[in-house]
């Protein structure tokens, strides 16, 4: 695995932006400035050619920009316990879902998956044997989504366990913005009068699960816990949400994390 070591003032950086993604502020952050400084910064040169792709401004419209629907099936929760095991990518954007210009990648994890991740991905001990290990395909990767604007369905998984993956190989950090369907569909569902209401005359909570969510807007069914599968449906769920909640002219600004 090769590892190149950050230059002076990264890590400084990175627990700012640590610190400004905690405080919930979509403000706090311009991305597009964070780019520019580690496209100059880092040594790792897949690194260098993501962040000189650079990202729009945080005024731009949504109807503007090209999106990239993300998703990871992992052994665990934990980016500094667990590993990514497939990696399911498909480019739109709001008027157009591009599937077979997508990508997936069967990585090896450097353990053992556990019995109950398999159980949820299907993604066995023999099938991973074969694959590459992360660091083998993250060029490619990263040149996948480099000038897209990264679309999740929580943002605790894709974000935090590529960055934790490529400072194990690179030595460098990996961040980026993305937009969460959880949670436009969290605050869509869960505040407000109505969810008030709901909650005082005892009904439970709704489910934000990608595909629970996608039942309130109408979208098919899909089989779950494939990575292309569910990037797909994360797209056509982020298409459904602004169609019904934001117009084309909002700004990405309001809603990437």
């Amino acid at each position: 695995m090769r590892r190149n070591f950050c230059v002076t003032g990264t890590r400084r950086r990175f627990a700012e932006v640590v610190s400004m993604e905690k405080s919930e502020s979509r403000e706090a952050l311009d991305w597009a400035i964070w780019f520019e400084q580690q496209a100059r910064l880092c040594r790792d040169p897949d690194l260098q050619r993501f962040y000189a792709a650079g990202l729009p401004g945080a005024g731009t419209a949504l109807r503007d920009l090209n999106f990239l629907a993300l998703d990871f099936e992992t052994t665990g929760m934990n980016p500094h316990w667990h590993a990514i095991v497939s990696i399911g990518m498909v480019p739109f954007t709001l008027e157009r879902i591009w599937p077979a210009r997508g990508h997936y990648w069967l990585v090896r994890p450097p353990g053992r998956m556990n019995a109950n991740s398999i159980s949820i991905h299907h993604i066995t001990h023999s099938e991973v044997a074969g694959a590459p290990d992360l660091d083998e395909v993250l060029g490619e990767i990263l040149d996948a989504m480099a000038g897209h604007v990264p679309v999740v369905h929580y943002r605790n998984i894709e974000r935090p366990f590529l960055d934790a993956e490529v400072m194990a190989r690179r030595g460098e950090h990996c961040l980026f913005p993305v937009i969460d369907t959880m949670t436009i569909e969290a605050i869509r569902t869960r505040q407000g009068m109505m969810a008030r209401l709901r909650s005082l005359l005892g009904f439970p909570r709704q489910s934000i699960r990608l595909m629970d969510s996608r039942q309130r807007y109408g979208l098919p069914d899909y089989a779950s816990h494939h990575a292309k599968v569910d990037a797909m449906a994360t797209a056509e769920l982020f298409q459904a949400q602004v169609a019904r909640y934001y117009s084309p002219d909002t700004p990405i600004g309001e809603l990437w994390l």
